[in-house]
């Protein structure tokens, strides 16, 4: 007689937060830890921003964004973001890709061609998604919702040593002006807007280390209790 294995749903967690709260690094940290998949939402979006860059297509112009995203060939390899076969993961982290990006996440038909794109990273033994509606859009029922947050003014020190580190220019107060814009449009935008999930756990960085951010998330995770069998 054969039997049926119960079915256990994919475990995934969600970090959310605005630009800069620490949530990419604290999310890739998570998963490792955990031996989890690692999907970078972010990455995805400036994937998508870079091509139409590059393609010349305008960020206003959300049918031919959304036609775009659907033809792009987008891979991560051992932590490398590769755009039709070839490794563009300093590229999309400009702070130019990064403003359009933020520009063309706010058309709902942008969002909607990069749901499935987003949804096919959840594979056992779990999935680490990172990104700004993740918990409250792409994955609602994730055992574990984390919003992350920081002051905006420790998010521009952070931003400002990261791109110095990689050798882009920086200004402190060109950051703090981005990132306050940026806030505004991501949480006010009609679709998707930035905010914590309902049941979502918040954690503000501004005084963490990243250690203490990862210890937090995995003792959330690990105090879960057993999941449920369908």
């Amino acid at each position: 007689m054969k039997t049926t294995r119960p079915f256990i749903p994919t475990p995934v967690i969600t970090i959310d937060g605005p630009t800069a709260s620490g949530k990419g690094t604290v999310a890739t940290l998570v998963a490792a830890h955990l031996g989890f998949h690692l999907l970078d939402s972010g990455a995805l979006y400036r994937l998508a921003a870079l091509a139409s860059i590059r393609y010349a297509i305008a960020q206003d112009d959300a049918d031919a964004l959304a036609k775009l995203i659907d033809d792009l060939h987008i891979t991560f390899r051992e932590g490398l973001a590769q755009l039709d076969g070839a490794d563009v993961s300093a590229e999309i982290r400009a702070e130019e890709v990064g403003n359009r990006a933020s520009v063309i996440a706010a058309h709902p038909s942008v969002r909607a061609a990069l749901v499935a794109r987003q949804r096919a990273f959840r594979k056992p033994p779990g999935l680490v998604a990172d990104g700004r509606d993740m918990g409250t859009v792409i994955f609602p029922d994730a055992v574990l919702k984390v919003f992350l947050t920081a002051s905006v003014e420790a998010r521009a020190t952070r931003r400002h040593k990261q791109l110095i580190q990689k050798g882009f220019s920086a200004n402190m107060d060109d950051l703090l002006r981005d990132l306050r814009e940026r806030d505004a449009r991501d949480s006010n935008r009609a679709a998707a807007p930035l905010k914590p999930a309902a049941d979502a756990r918040l954690l503000d960085t501004s005084a963490l280390s990243i250690d203490q951010a990862v210890d937090q998330v995995a003792q959330w995770y690990r105090a879960l209790p057993a999941p449920k069998v369908h």
